[in-house]
């Protein structure tokens, strides 16, 4: 009883929109103290797709391209004009008769609808204005009131802007919700793409309601979206929680000064460790996709726990592997995303960086440089200066001019300072795993366009989707107009779009790091209610793609007299036209499925060396260490620079490469004259 006559004047926020309607107060008599919170209703999940095709009907539709189940919030429609993968619902007729359904399954307190138009590049549809009714049986509907009058919504005023409306507390507690549109583009149709919000209430007719309760997950974390000051907040904890294995750093500032924060985790933060690989997540490359960047969020708290209570999965991890975890590449493009709200962003809102460059095609085309290489050295007969690996950046891209965020170089500049071995970025909007190369060499729109390392990219990309929940359900519907199922939810990322100026390419080409694209779910910006599900869901492929980076070989190379490691040294195996260097001191990391390898390694002053190499099946790294031994000529050079003199067993072998050298000299010579001679007699 002491909760009566609390007054509604409570506000709630939705992304930056603050109401004053009650969305959902809950009160509750304490100690005769009233208490009430003000809950903030999530969306049912129309575009995150946990409301299922059949729970969505309509009055009519065009066709199935254009059927009920594409009246999701953000779907995107194929290119094609009549494509099965269309991008809205849309009614077969114009008038004021037509609505779309949703069925909640369950009693929900309805508190809002979210209406877009139609997403295509053929069409111009949207809705000017709408009524809402509700019902528990799809018999008897009440409509959405204001006062005495039924409700009538304002729509929208283009395709693709989000437009919120909210209802007024009385008769929004049903199991079912129609919109009904009124009015619409003159020179369109009725077309709409929706999403609905509301909190479902226990149904006091079901005795196993227990079972109705949605999995989360056990695990303790921040479940919630966190702008940059809040992540700082954040990552500091975790840092301060786990002082010994943690380290955060900064890569350099975006275009609007805010930091680009890494956290290291590793048994020794601060510095490269021998023989131990170095491994990168990167997420936030675009801003509105804004799942990775929860998910490193609760990875570096997950490793943080874990590692304190001992679990050795964990505890190896951390020992073996020095871990960089960089939650957001674009924090401005996130910043302008997050002041809309998860459902209010729409599919591009805060994509691009500040200046307005995509970042998935603004590093240097290094596949362009190969190719144009690859063409004039076979053109000309010489297969001796081809290159495939360290392929410097062109002078064009280096200069102050150059259209290259600032975002962009400095990470460029942490791949240059760090001997990374294995990476994933993180995006959104779809589910697959894309390896490369991104793109094709002909400027097809997709092609096919393996690397020399297909294979194990391929593993790679399997690893994570198959371990990955919900690209591992055969029973989920395709996110918008790609059916990646049928390739196993991994694909060429060529062979889905061609990509100029990748991240992955370039990874690949310039660094000795392997690097994948992860679409890690169909909505960007999921609502904060469905973070714990997508940790969930995202849990395990996190972790076992980073012990990816132990298969294959490891070892260091160094100096047969002096034990120094020699870096810049050049590791080539047999068959995979792809090398890779040793770093500073000499270690090195390839990459391998199981196998048996021939390797060669040369490094300038050093005859080569090769030896078989075995890598086995199991989650460590086959160990080939390399000794090399210098080149008489460089032997000569160091002695000579140190003002010594020469061994006798220098001076033997100097003198008999000069002899040999004088032999094949003396045999030239005369080879010529006898053919000149030949010549001279024959004419």
């Amino acid at each position: 009883g002491s909760c009566q006559g609390i007054p509604m004047d409570m506000s709630c926020s939705y992304g930056q929109l603050s109401y004053t309607l009650d969305p959902f107060l809950l009160c509750k008599s304490i100690f005769d103290v009233c208490v009430c919170v003000c809950v903030c209703c999530p969306p049912l999940g129309l575009e995150s797709l946990r409301v299922k095709d059949p729970q969505l009907r309509a009055s009519s539709y065009k066709r199935r391209g254009l059927g009920p189940h594409r009246g999701r919030l953000n779907i995107q429609s194929g290119i094609e004009d009549g494509d099965i993968y269309d991008g809205a619902w849309c009614a077969q007729y114009e008038d004021k008769k037509q609505w779309l359904e949703v069925d909640a399954r369950r009693p929900t307190r309805f508190t809002g609808v979210i209406l877009q138009g139609r997403s295509s590049i053929w069409s111009w549809d949207f809705i000017l204005t709408y009524k809402v009714q509700f019902s528990n049986d799809t018999l008897v509907w009440q409509p959405a009131m204001n006062g005495t009058k039924e409700a009538v919504f304002e729509g929208n005023q283009d395709t693709e802007t989000p437009v919120l409306a909210l209802f007024n507390e009385s008769a929004t507690v049903a199991r079912y919700i129609r919109i009904n549109p009124q009015s619409w583009y003159e020179n369109g149709t009725i077309c709409l793409r929706a999403e609905v919000l509301g909190c479902t209430l226990p149904d006091p007719n079901n005795i196993y309601a227990w079972q109705q309760t949605e999995q989360g997950t056990k695990d303790k974390l921040d479940f919630r979206h966190h702008n940059y000051k809040e992540m700082r907040k954040l990552m500091k904890s975790v840092s301060e929680a786990c002082p010994d294995i943690t380290h955060i750093y900064s890569i350099g500032k975006s275009h609007m000064g805010l930091k680009m924060y890494v956290m290291e985790i590793s048994d020794h933060p601060g510095k490269h460790e021998l023989g131990e690989p170095e491994f990168r997540y990167v997420a936030g490359m675009h801003g509105n996709e804004a799942l990775g960047r929860e998910l490193l969020l609760n990875l570096m708290q997950y490793i943080c726990q874990e590692y304190k209570l001992g679990n050795q999965r964990i505890v190896r991890l951390v020992k073996e592997t020095r871990i960089h975890l960089l939650p957001s590449m674009n924090p401005d493009g996130y910043e302008m995303a997050f002041k809309k709200g998860s459902e209010l962003a729409g599919w591009a809102l805060g994509r691009y960086s500040y200046q307005g460059i995509d970042m998935n095609h603004n590093f240097a085309d290094l596949n362009k440089v190969m190719w144009d290489a690859i063409e004039f050295d076979f053109q000309n007969n010489d297969k001796s200066k081809l290159i495939n690996h360290y392929i410097p950046i062109p002078e064009y891209y280096t200069s102050e001019d150059a259209f290259v965020a600032l975002e962009t170089r400095a990470v460029i500049n942490w791949m240059q300072n760090i001997p990374f071995v294995l990476s994933a970025n993180l995006h959104g909007g779809e589910l697959v795993v894309t390896y490369p190369f991104d793109r094709t060499e002909d400027w097809a729109p997709h092609d096919d366009t393996p690397t020399p390392d297909n294979s194990f990219f391929r593993w790679l990309a399997t690893v994570y989707a198959s371990t990955n929940q919900v690209m591992s359900n055969p029973d989920r519907r395709p996110c918008h107009n790609e059916n990646f199922q049928r390739y196993n939810n991994i694909i060429n990322g060529a062979n889905w779009h061609t990509v100029q100026g990748s991240m992955n390419d370039f990874s690949y080409l310039h660094t000795n790091c392997f690097d994948v694209t992860v679409e890690l779910s169909c909505d960007k910006f999921p609502h904060a209610s469905e973070l714990p599900i997508e940790w969930e869901n995202n849990k395990e492929s996190l972790l076992i793609y980073m012990e990816q980076v132990h298969r294959g070989l490891k070892g260091v190379i160094r100096d047969k007299d002096t034990e120094a490691g020699i870096a810049d040294a050049i590791i080539k195996v047999d068959d995979i036209d792809h090398h890779i260097r040793s770093v500073a001191d000499g270690d090195y990391w390839r990459l391998l499925n199981p196998g048996e390898y021939e390797v060669t390694v040369s490094a300038e002053g050093y005859n080569p060396s090769t030896r078989m190499c075995r890598v086995m099946y199991e989650h460590y790294p086959t160990i080939c260490d390399f000794r090399l031994t210098k080149t008489p000529k460089q032997r000569l050079k160091e002695i000579l620079a140190k003002g010594g003199k020469l061994p006798k067993d220098l001076q033997l072998r100097l003198r008999q490469l000069r002899l040999r050298k004088l032999r094949a000299s003396t045999k030239a010579i005369n080879s010529r004259r006898a053919a000149a001679s030949r010549k001279a007699r024959g004419s």
